[in-house]
């Protein structure tokens, strides 16, 4: 390891990745998958994205749209990409392999002897029909680890799932909002984030595991499950016996003083749960007073009166700018923050610096727009993270790359599977 002589800090531009080395077979699409195969990749794995050839992943089709002419709801020109491919297809290979066609498995088997971890996300029991489940592959290479990622689990029967599928079903939709409003959908995919995260758990656990067994596994992801475990930590029995409000909007009235409240031109987020961060949250009101009062002197207290209290701190809020109030509570040592526009939060320098948003660019044009989107939310102190430098713009578009330099096909085999439809 170097050391930078300016800081005595290791110089991370000089250390490897932790996954390098290990090969991955991408057949995933649309988010979840990808999102799975896209973390592999900027922790240094060689992912290998196999798309249908007719069209590709259905990312692909993803408005808005970034090419020579900047970015536009609809695709103007044959190059143009999809931003959601742009972001999600990045230190990916491309590979197009049609699997209704005779010898697709064939390439498909290739491509497992020599890869480590298999990903997909086809509804329940699709690449068994395909030819390419994980008998197929386990057979091919026993050290094979193969990630099945679906919407209820991969022997369930239970068809397609979208993010606001498992958002509905899991509980976690009605958990938002307030009592006696409608059900509110978390607006980002909340469900198709969630799950590959622990899809990438399972596989850094098996691959542990291999290391003391030399045997791969089948690891099933169920987007459902993933969300459902989530919303579980919350115990929604215990607080229905208790008579306890589960969905109050904008706050979490059984931690009052806890959560949104209105300014003259925005929100703030406020944490005044404990007795020395409620003190100080009423000295900044201008009501010191209120610490001595029955209904709020202790946290059970204001657990009770929760409904009125946060009135009080909602009518003095709202009459201040966003900026006082948190200069005001900051001068207190009360947790706040005011609420951001996405675009803000991606260019807060704290995550820029660790490189935990990062910009994308078109391959070949210059849009002079910060499109920043997700990188590798993980600092290590012996590694680093990142990219390749490859992106499929084209369906397929790192066919001989794979092809002839990984799996050793000739010139003359390469062109029978283009002829026959396969690649």
């Amino acid at each position: 390891m170097t050391i930078d002589p300016a800081t005595s800090a290791p110089d991370l531009s000089a250390l490897g990745r932790p996954l390098e080395g290990l090969r991955v077979v991408d057949l995933t699409r649309a988010l979840a998958g990808p999102y799975a195969t896209l973390l592999l990749a900027g922790l240094g794995a060689e992912v290998i994205k196999i798309e249908d050839p007719r069209g590709g992943d259905l990312a692909r089709e993803n408005s808005p749209y970034v090419g020579r002419d900047g970015i536009g709801v609809e695709r103007r020109h044959e190059d143009d990409v999809s931003v959601s491919h742009l972001t999600r297809a990045r230190g990916k290979y491309g590979v197009a392999l049609d699997f209704k066609k005779p010898g697709s498995q064939d390439v498909f088997r290739d491509l497992v002897r020599g890869a480590d971890i298999v990903v997909e996300n086809f509804t329940a029991g699709t690449a068994d029909r395909l030819g390419i489940g994980y008998e197929v592959a386990r057979a091919e290479n026993p050290g094979v680890i193969y990630c099945s990622l679906s919407g209820f689990g991969a022997t369930a029967a239970d068809g397609k799932a979208m993010d606001i599928i498992i958002q509905a079903l899991s509980g976690a939709m009605f958990a938002s909002g307030g009592h006696n409003e409608p059900p509110v959908r978390i607006g980002i995919p909340i469900a198709d984030m969630l799950a590959p995260v622990f899809a990438v758990i399972g596989i850094l656990s098996a691959l542990e595991q291999r290391h003391r067994t030399g045997l791969g596994q089948h690891i099933d992801v169920s987007m459902l499950g993933a969300l459902t475990s989530f919303v579980a930590i919350e115990n929604w029995s215990a607080m229905a016996a208790a008579g306890m409000q589960a969905r109050t909007g904008l706050t979490v009235q059984r931690l009052s003083p806890f959560g949104v409240f209105e300014c003259a031109d925005g929100y703030v987020a406020v944490v005044a749960v404990h007795e020395k961060l409620a003190q100080g949250l009423f000295r900044a009101m201008g009501r010191p007073d209120l610490s001595q009062n029955s209904r709020y002197a202790n946290r059970d207290a204001r657990v009770a009166n929760a409904a009125v209290l946060e009135a009080m701190i909602n009518a003095w809020s709202r009459a201040l700018p966003t900026a006082e109030v948190v200069a005001l509570l900051e001068a207190e040592g009360v947790p706040v923050a005011p609420v951001r526009h996405p675009e803000d939060a991606l260019v807060d320098p704290r995550v820029v610096a660790r490189a935990e948003t990062m910009e994308v660019h078109h391959p070949h044009y210059d849009t002079h727009i910060d499109l920043r989107t997700a990188g590798i939310p993980i600092v290590f102190s012996g590694a680093r993270t990142g990219f390749d430098d490859v992106l499929p713009v084209r369906v397929g578009e790192h066919a001989e790359t794979i092809l002839a330099g990984r799996l050793g096909y000739s010139q003359e085999k390469i062109a029978q599977l283009r002829a026959d439809g396969v690649i």
